[in-house]
């Protein structure tokens, strides 16, 4: 059977996803009548309530006599470490623009990753029904990408497509609305190449991805890049080394083949043999980590790894020790922790851990804010108590011992007439703009600008504020250059609990005018809890049970007539932006809380006096 190997790469909502689901319908995945889901491909809880896709898919659809195996990739740079290794499996990408945003960048981020690995793209430019689309422009911005991150001739002759992925429909022209996917499905099958594989040599399989079954254990997902491999097959699995033969048996682990599955639309298809080119599933292998080779044991022939891009941020995770600690968590341990952390790094391949001196603390470093908060969410679903401190962003020495950072390309539009704001708030926060243009007749001016990592930090709230909700937002790790200094941090100081207790609308509406507050009546706080956000630059010490003294004329009656503010809602990406080095996040499964570091406030008082004379 004739086979194709395409991953579709696009930014974040640029609509990868909605046209799979799509290509699903028309392949013949479905039945007619059979009820499906949105965005049947994001089958993670958090990709269907972000809207993102945060692990790549393998899937598989038939057109005619030709199997294409598909991978949807995530948009995000956090998931570089996702991206970076599926391409290997691939011989072409799908890359897919939004007619009106253009080139965005992630867009960039992904699309550099396939030309430097040789791959040929398909552009597909999608969404060209908004009333805001441009086409012909974005057609050129495409190929002014290619020619920035230095395409070669081949790569720059790539074929265009225009579509709307949610109707189901492509064409060579913009002009021509309507019809079906024929179109994609044909120039895929036409302008991509077979897998470039040796069909008739020693089995070779570089592992790409990992998943886990109940029933049989760890899984190896990859590209057969030589070779057959039938079930009761024994094979090698060879670490991550130099390119070439392995002639010492000690670096190799034996193995038997136990299941083979390859892929048809959503399922895994259970078969006795696979061949070169296709992407399939081994299980039975002991030992199997992402880029580890599989071979003939005869032929022990390492293939070349999978090189990932490092962090560029980290956090501490610590044992939850708070006053509530242990209340609603299933695993509070340490021993817990530690384990789950590190078995994040079977799959997690751009995320580090390490132990600290602290034996209740790790320290774990990501691609960023998301990377890490896609891990805290998900443990605090999977029952995990823990406790997070502020991010810090890695630095390193260059070549001449110059001390380096991570900047970051912040890509943000915005209405006209607040420009202005957005420029000034991001130069107090070391911002550089490097382009400022007007997007079309939609009123909007789009600015790009190199920013320190940690000048972003706390930022996207208060962005939102500025443009009033009608920013948009982009960012994605550009290069490594000089320390760009000190920066300011949080302006304003927190309300803190001076005891436990639970919280009384008496008392929070007597703090409102000054504060605005995360707690709300009913609540049961601690001493040492933040409950809101200072008007002023300093701290304060609040009682957040007070109760109203009761008398013959004030009666509790009269409460009813207090109005409350909703509080401020704590989510993970906030909390991570909002505190401060002397602070924390409580993360258990049912509540995020913020609180200081040390409880008691006048151990609180001589560890702030013993921070400031060392510094």
């Amino acid at each position: 059977m004739s086979i194709r190997n395409i991953a579709i790469i696009a930014h974040v909502d640029h609509g990868k996803t909605t046209l799979v689901d799509q290509m699903f319908r028309q392949a013949g995945v479905f039945r007619e009548n059979q009820a499906v889901e949105e965005r049947v491909m994001d089958s993670n809880p958090l990709e269907k309530e972000r809207g993102i896709t945060i692990l790549a898919k393998n899937t598989a659809v038939q057109w005619k006599d030709v199997k294409i195996n598909i991978v949807d990739t995530p948009g995000h740079a956090d998931f570089g470490g996702e991206v970076e290794r599926i391409l290997r499996m691939v011989d072409g990408v799908v890359l897919l623009v939004d007619a009106a945003e253009g080139p965005m960048p992630q867009t960039r981020f992904v699309t550099r990753k396939a030309l430097d690995l040789g791959l040929h793209p398909l552009v597909v430019i999608n969404k060209v029904d908004r009333s805001d689309a441009r086409p012909h422009e974005v057609h050129d911005e495409v190929l002014e990408l290619f020619m920035d991150l230095e395409a070669s001739d081949e790569q720059l002759d790539a074929p265009f497509l225009y579509a709307v992925g949610r109707e189901g429909w492509a064409s060579e022209n913009p002009r021509d609305m309507g019809g079906d996917l024929s179109p994609l499905f044909e120039k895929i099958v036409s302008y991509f190449r077979e897998p470039d594989v040796d069909r008739n040599g020693p089995f070779q399989m570089l592992i790409s991805t990992l998943d886990y079954s109940s029933y049989v254990g760890r899984i190896a997902i990859g590209r057969i890049e030589r070779g057959v491999v039938q079930v009761g097959d024994q094979v090698t699995l060879l670490d991550l080394g130099e390119v070439g033969m392995v002639s010492d048996a000690s670096e190799a682990e034996f193995s038997r083949v136990s299941k083979l599955y390859t892929f048809s639309g959503l399922d895994r298809i259970e078969v006795d043999e696979a061949h070169a080119g296709d992407i399939v599933a081994l299980a039975g292998l002991e030992g199997v980590e992402i880029g580890k080779t599989v071979t003939d044991p005869n032929h022990r022939e390492r293939l070349r790894g999978i090189a990932v891009e490092e962090p560029t941020l980290s956090v501490d995770f610590a044992v939850n020790n708070s006053p509530f600690a242990g209340q609603v968590g299933k695993f509070v341990t340490t021993r817990q922790l530690r384990e789950r952390l590190y078995r994040e790094l079977e799959r997690n391949v751009s995320l580090r851990v390490e132990d600290t001196e602290q034996p209740d603390t790790f320290t774990v470093s990501g691609r960023g804010e998301l990377h890490l908060t896609i891990l805290m969410e998900t443990m605090r679903r999977e029952g995990y108590e823990f406790q997070v401190s502020r991010p810090r962003v890695i630095t390193r020495k260059s070549d001449e011992g110059q001390l380096q950072e991570p900047y970051e390309q912040a890509v943000i539009e915005v209405p006209s007439a607040l420009v202005g704001t957005v420029i000034e708030k991001l130069g107090s926060r070391k911002g550089e703009m490097t382009e400022m243009k007007p997007m079309g007749d939609s009123g909007a001016t789009r600015l790009r600008f190199k920013i320190p990592a940690r000048g972003l930090f706390g930022y996207r709230s208060e962005f939102m504020t500025d443009t009033r909700g009608e920013g948009i937002l982009h960012h994605n790790f550009l290069e490594w250059d000089a320390w760009a200094g000190p920066l300011k941090g949080r302006t304003r100081g927190v309300l803190v609990a001076d005891r436990p207790g639970k919280a009384v609308g008496f008392a929070l509406f007597g703090l409102q005018e000054r504060a605005t507050l995360f707690v709300k009546p009913g609540e049961d706080t601690y001493g040492g809890m933040i409950v809101g956000e200072n008007a002023r630059t300093d701290d304060m010490e609040v009682n957040v049970s007070k109760e109203k003294k009761l008398t013959n004329m004030r009666t509790t009656s009269s409460d009813e007539n207090i109005k409350l503010e909703p509080p401020r809602q704590i989510t993970l990406e906030l909390a991570l932006e909002f505190i401060q080095d002397d602070e924390l996040i409580e993360v258990t499964p049912d509540a995020i809380r913020l609180r200081k570091r040390v409880l008691d406030p006048n151990m609180r008082k001589k560890a702030a006096k013993q921070a400031a004379q060392m510094a």
